[in-house]
């Protein structure tokens, strides 16, 4: 393939991927527009018109914002590949640090920076401003910027070894660095799942021990029923950054722990905690999660194999507007080009991941409702959809590309046909 060739291929996915994403914005925000004079039927007499509102507002709102934050990215995409900004920095960069793996990290380090830059004023304009104008902001900026000092810090300890060694492989490793790859990322990954929930998350949240021992009690019966067996049952204080509700379960193996969110708990009865930790739990003991993992491990090997062709193409780097340097190493830069166009291929297979998740949604509902009673599960859902301010009536198209879970109506009509 010539390098004019793929540049054109780049530029045209670009277009048509774009054309699309906004396609698919303009569809969701008249539909639900078009939709939020009334509450849909068969949440009349549990949503009030007021709330059905609010989650339509809230929804418009952060399409809009997501289809400005497209617009921007486009445009930083095409500055960093055809127009030449990642063969700036990468000479600039060289003329510092000279050849070898400094020069190499410099990159990555330097793309990560300009990229979190650019992100910065959307994060800070999507908590502040649209999560405060809906009630939703609980975050004070000073959090903010501890936050984002703490993922900065957590990405350099833990992501830098992980990049140096994943270099080191493509340079030194011979044909196959790509298997090994592999090998270390998924060894990563695994080791990420067991410390996360012990290690990296209480940098950002206080956990602890659930105390409503009434709660507890019936939680450990349900894990008895279902036969499933944790390391411990933890409060979240998600409250200090936002009223949003939710409940999951991380860990691996021996380290697995379920966490409610503390709004969660303020919210919900009794039951319906149940309820929605069954449906949790159903994700578990269908082997989701195994299968996810599985699926990830498949689709990374994949991914890694086809970096290693591409690594090795001269046209990969001209036809996305850098030219590969003759004195280093080139494969910081076919590590920052794959992540920046492989987006660009693939949005519109995003389809195919929905359902596969939706499917498994569906499973652990019905999961739940066979442990517990899916009365109560739809009672929870109905109450976690008006406080998130979800909305009831996405377009079906955009949903069917963005969203991983059902729509509502469609969920709860699922749930109550399974009792």
């Amino acid at each position: 393939m010539s390098s004019l060739v793929f540049s054109v291929l780049f530029v045209g996915f670009l277009v048509v991927t774009l054309i699309v994403r906004f396609w698919l914005g303009s569809r969701h925000i008249r539909h639900v527009l078009a939709h939020r004079g009334a509450v849909p039927a068969e949440f009349a007499e549990k949503i009030p018109l007021y709330a059905h509102q609010k989650a339509a507002d809230y929804t418009v709102a952060r399409t809009k914002l997501s289809l400005v934050t497209l617009l921007v990215n486009a445009a930083v995409l095409v500055g960093f590949t055809l127009l030449g900004g990642l063969q700036w920095l990468s000479v600039a960069l060289f003329n510092l640090t000279g050849p070898g793996m400094l020069h190499q990290l410099a990159l990555l380090a330097a793309f990560a920076a300009i990229s979190g830059l650019v992100d910065l004023p959307f994060d800070y304009y999507r908590q502040f401003v649209l999560e405060a104008r809906f009630g939703f902001n609980k975050m004070t900026l000073g959090l903010f910027i501890s936050d984002m000092v703490k993922n900065t810090l957590v990405g350099i300890i833990v992501g830098l070894p992980l990049i140096w060694v994943i270099l080191s492989l493509m340079d030194k490793a011979g044909s196959l660095w790509w298997f090994y790859a592999w090998l270390v990322w998924s060894g990563f990954q695994l080791l990420m799942l067991v410390l996360y929930p012990t290690v990296i998350a209480p940098l950002f949240n206080k956990f602890t021990p659930l105390q409503d021992e009434s709660l507890r009690s019936r939680i450990e019966n349900l894990m008895q029923r279902v036969g499933f067996a944790s390391k411990g049952l933890f409060v979240m204080d998600g409250s200090k950054r936002s009223a949003h509700g939710n409940a999951y379960f991380s860990g691996f193996g021996a380290a697995k722990r379920i966490v409610f969110f503390d709004t969660l708990l303020a919210r919900l009865g009794p039951q319906e905690i149940e309820a929605v930790l069954a449906h949790e739990l159903g994700h578990f003991k269908l082997k989701h999660i195994i299968k996810r993992i599985a699926v990830m491990f498949g689709v990374s090997l994949g991914l890694l194999a086809l970096l290693g062709y591409l690594k090795t193409q001269a046209w990969f780097y001209t036809g996305l507007g850098v030219d590969p340097m003759l004195l280093t190493s080139n494969d910081a830069m076919a590590l920052v080009l794959f992540m920046l166009a492989l987006p660009v291929f693939t949005f519109l297979l995003s389809p195919l991941t929905s359902i596969t998740s939706r499917k498994h949604e569906f499973e652990a509902d019905a999961f739940a409702a066979k442990h517990t009673n899916a009365q109560d599960l739809v009672s929870a859902l109905v109450k976690l959809y008006e406080d998130n301010a979800s909305t009831l009536t996405p377009d079906p198209l955009h949903s069917a590309f963005y969203d991983s879970h059902p729509p509502a109506s469609i969920r709860i009509h699922h749930l109550l046909g399974s009792r």
